[in-house]
C-alpha cells in the first residue's frame, strides 16, 4: 500500500513574512494550495458556514487538495455528544458541499469528556448513517485510551488523533483505525505559540516517511498559529521529505508496521 502524506497548518491566513513562499495572484486559499495539499478548517468549530462558503473553497483549490474539517463545538463540548442530531444534521448538509474534497472530519473533545460507550459509539453511529468519510476523533480524557476503546474505534472506521503536546502520554500516537494517521502538532512548549526546533521537526519528517502496509494517508497538522510558525514549521517538514509540498510522491510500502 502507498501511503499519501499530507502536511498543511490550521487555517490558510498568509502573513507578510510568507509572502514570498507563496507566490501568485489570487486569494490567502488559492495562493495556500499551490504549496500544500492540506489544511484544516478551525472556524468551524466556533461558528457555522453556509453551504456555499464550502462549494466555494473547494472551488477554489487543485483537484488533490483535501480539507479537513473541525466539527462544532456544540455537539463536542456543549452537548456533549447527546441529543445533538439536528447539529450534526445541519453541520453535514454543509460541509459536504466540499464534495471530493473532503478529506477529515475532526472531532476534538473537551478534556472533561470522560469515555461513555453508549453515548459516544452512539454519536459515532449516527453520524456514520450520513457520513462514510473519514473522521479523526482528539479525544483528551484518560479514559479513551484504553484496548477496548480501541477496538470500538477501529472497528467503526475511527481514527485518533497523534497530539502534541499529549495529555494522556498515550494521545501521542495515533490509534484507532490505522489507515488513516492524524496528528495535529499544537506547538511547544507554549501551546499554539511556540515554534518546534529543528531536531523535533526532523524527528516528525522521520515519522511521516515511516512505511507502513496498512496506513493509505497520513496528515500532518500544525496548529502553532498564533505567531506564524505553523506555515514555518509545516515547510519545512515538507522540505526534509525532500519534494514540493503539493503533489508529493507516495512512500513506499514496505515490511515496517506503523
Amino acid at each position: 500500500m502507498h501511503t499519501r502524506i499530507r502536511i498543511g497548518c490550521a487555517g490558510w491566513s498568509i502573513a507578510a513574512i510568507h509572502a514570498g513562499a507563496f507566490p501568485g495572484d489570487g486569494s490567502h486559499l488559492e495562493r495556500y494550495a499551490r504549496v500544500f495539499d492540506a489544511v484544516e478548517i478551525n472556524s468551524s468549530f466556533y461558528k457555522p458556514h453556509r453551504p456555499r462558503t464550502y462549494a466555494k473553497w473547494a472551488d477554489a483549490v487543485p483537484d488533490e487538495f483535501r480539507f479537513a474539517v473541525k466539527m462544532p463545538r456544540v455537539l463536542s463540548h456543549e452537548k456533549r455528544l447527546r441529543d445533538c442530531e439536528g447539529d450534526l444534521r445541519s453541520f453535514l448538509d454543509a460541509v459536504l458541499q466540499l464534495r471530493e474534497k473532503l478529506g477529515v472530519l475532526l472531532l476534538q473533545l473537551p478534556p472533561t469528556l470522560a469515555f461513555d460507550a453508549r453515548v459516544a459509539l452512539a454519536f459515532f453511529d449516527r453520524m456514520q448513517a450520513s457520513y462514510r468519510g473519514a473522521v479523526a476523533c482528539e479525544p483528551r480524557h484518560a479514559s479513551w485510551f484504553t484496548i477496548d476503546v480501541e477496538s470500538a474505534l477501529r472497528s467503526r472506521g475511527i481514527a485518533r488523533v497523534a497530539a502534541d503536546p499529549a495529555r494522556p502520554p498515550r494521545a501521542a500516537v495515533p490509534g484507532g483505525d490505522r489507515r488513516i494517521e492524524y496528528a495535529r502538532l499544537h506547538g511547544s512548549p507554549r501551546v499554539y505559540y511556540d515554534a518546534y526546533p529543528r531536531a523535533t521537526l526532523e524527528r516528525i519528517a522521520a515519522r511521516l516517511m515511516r512505511p507502513s502496509l496498512r496506513t493509505r494517508e497520513r496528515w500532518c497538522i500544525f496548529d502553532n498559529t498564533a505567531l506564524g510558525h505553523a506555515l514555518t514549521d509545516a515547510l519545512a517538514v515538507g522540505a526534509r521529505i525532500g519534494t514540493p509540498a503539493r503533489g508529493r510522491a507516495p512512500a513506499k510500502s514496505g515490511v515496517v508496521r506503523a
